[in-house]
């Protein structure tokens, strides 16, 4: 099969196509034909400088395809069924193999390359409005980086929920696209503070909860929260690992919660039925991924790059 892959971490010119060895089916797994790949921020990261459990490495968390193989021990899947799958590295292939329990059905009539955008972003912004960030209606909600993956399915979620969104992003472009999926305020980071912009949308008293998945905001996630605000935090996409005093959260009796959707899906099965959920309301037009553009998988190195100059409005996406 052919693959992305490379021989050290870098800048996305390490990425090269090359032929591999096919995966090798477990009795407990399935062989996936790759159809679209969603690339996801950790997977640039882990390009970066993450990593490598073989060489060479093929990099990526999720991709959507067809069952080619299907191992001895497993009942609940089929060859010919499509499928969007999570793993911890390899989408960027042809072929994927993948545990069953790795996988979700695609529902009729969702196409497969919305179906890859959607276990980990849709999965990780709902865990952090909801089972972790306890967002219920009336309240108010800031979701860091608006036009991303998770930042574009949190923003849908809670204003569903009933919540008041604000969200930051580097233009007014985003920004007025990001009304169209229920914004109600956009902060343009590139131009104001946004901790004080988000005071002054709520009058002085701050937000409830704030997703937080670029790290670097951290410090001003924490000033723009109200009395007892919480902070789902998600992710380090802005690559600071400078450390922060958290004893500023104390005067305020508020909170910030790890999340990491991976160890949630190993927990137990609450994850994995709520991606189940969510991938049907995805396939009833309750909720939209939003795909900036497609990328062959021979220019892999062109999308990574093209993720990381903060270009996209949504997810980037391979396709084999």
């Amino acid at each position: 099969m052919r693959a992305a892959v490379y021989y050290e971490t870098g800048s996305p010119d390490v990425l090269r196509l090359e032929e591999v060895p096919d995966p090798t089916l477990h009795p407990k797994g399935v062989i996936v034909e790759v159809e679209a790949i969603s690339i996801e921020g950790g997977d640039t990261l882990n390009r970066l400088g993450g990593a490598m459990p073989a060489t060479p490495h093929i990099v990526g968390y999720q991709c959507a395809g067809t069952i080619r193989e299907v191992g001895a021990e497993v009942t609940d899947r089929s060859v010919g069924q499509q499928v969007v799958a999570s793993m911890a590295h390899g989408s960027h292939a042809e072929l994927v193999g993948v545990a069953a329990s790795s996988t979700w059905l695609v529902p009729d009539g969702l196409d497969l390359t919305a179906a890859a955008c959607v276990p980990i972003a849709f999965g990780t912004a709902d865990d952090c409005l909801f089972e972790f960030g306890r967002l219920v209606a009336g309240e108010t909600v800031l979701v860091q980086a608006g036009a991303g993956g998770v930042g574009i399915a949190a923003i849908q979620l809670a204003k569903r929920a009933g919540a008041t969104v604000l969200a930051t992003a580097s233009s007014a472009e985003k920004l007025e696209r990001l009304a169209d999926l229920g914004l109600d305020h956009g902060i343009n980071y590139a131009e104001e503070d946004f901790a004080d912009a988000a005071r002054q949308l709520t009058d002085g008293r701050g937000v409830d909860l704030v997703v937080d998945s670029v790290g670097s905001t951290l410090v001003g996630s924490m000033r723009s929260l109200a009395y007892r605000g919480r902070i789902s935090y998600v992710g380090n996409a802005g690559r600071d690992n400078r450390p922060v005093d958290v004893a500023m959260l104390m005067g305020g009796n508020q909170s910030i919660n790890g999340v990491f959707l991976g160890a949630e899906l190993a927990a137990g099965d609450r994850a994995h039925a709520n991606i189940d959920r969510l991938l049907g309301e995805i396939a009833a037009d309750e909720l939209r991924v939003v795909i900036d553009r497609t990328f062959p998988l021979a220019d892999a190195a062109a999308a990574h790059a093209y993720m990381e100059d903060r270009k996209a409005f949504g997810r980037v996406v391979l396709v084999p």
